[in-house]
């Protein structure tokens, strides 16, 4: 039986090797934050609400490319919708938790932190305080990204327009895509997906980001019943 600190300290070291890449990315969001025009109160305030790395790139991204908020707040909310089957999948782990209590570490879910959460639940689900590895690598990921953020604010002010890191961007969307371009159906939905976004790139408030994605789905669908 493990006790609550040993729960906590098991999460922090479980997700420790993420820092790898969760670091650099952070530095890139709080850079290119500034590179694109925002100021650096924005650009922090963001990591603490929204606390996610692509979510944050693809915010700053539409409002400087002119997208309305309601727009670029609903792009936000699909991407982080996959965050419902962490907490249905969480669900059975916390059930016995406060309603207040869920709502609070659910702020500090994020994809490392719940992949070993995750594992680390399966192997032990008769500990009594399971939550407290979930929060441990929550916390870790949280002050990382932080600090991480606000390096990346610091770097963003200093590097000359010139020398821009705008290329960032789809650079680190390609390193997340990259290992699905293995299997023919996901390329076919990513193709859908990227040719809905040109054909409907002149769409009122830049909604083509959620029109795209809602075509590439509905095609995923199909690929999927045809393949049963």
């Amino acid at each position: 039986m493990f006790s609550k600190k040993k729960l906590f300290t098991k999460g922090m070291i479980d997700v420790a090797p993420h820092m790898l890449s969760v670091i650099p990315f952070g530095i890139i969001c709080g850079a290119i934050g500034i590179e694109l025009g925002f100021s650096p109160y924005l650009v922090y305030g963001m990591s603490f609400i929204i606390f996610g790395g692509a979510s944050q790139i693809v915010f700053l991204q539409l409002l400087s490319g002119g997208a309305s908020s309601l727009v670029a707040v609903t792009s936000v909310g699909v991407i982080n919708s996959r965050h419902l089957l962490y907490g249905a999948v969480l669900s059975e782990y916390l059930e016995k938790m406060s309603f207040i209590k869920k709502l609070l570490i659910s702020y500090l879910v994020v994809d490392q932190g719940f992949a070993e959460s995750n594992k680390f639940f399966k192997k032990n689900k008769t500990e009594k305080f399971l939550h407290y590895h979930l929060i441990g690598t929550g916390s870790t990921l949280w002050i990382c990204w932080q600090i991480a953020t606000l390096a990346g604010i610091i770097l963003g002010s200093f590097v000359p327009e010139e020398l821009g890191l705008k290329f960032a961007i789809p650079l680190t969307f390609i390193a997340i895509v990259v290992q699905d371009l293995k299997k023919i159906d996901h390329v076919i939905v990513m193709i859908t997906c990227g040719l809905s976004s040109l054909l409907f790139f002149n769409a009122p408030f830049k909604s083509y980001i959620i029109i795209s994605p809602i075509i590439a789905l509905f095609v995923a669908a199909l690929i999927l019943r045809l393949k049963k």
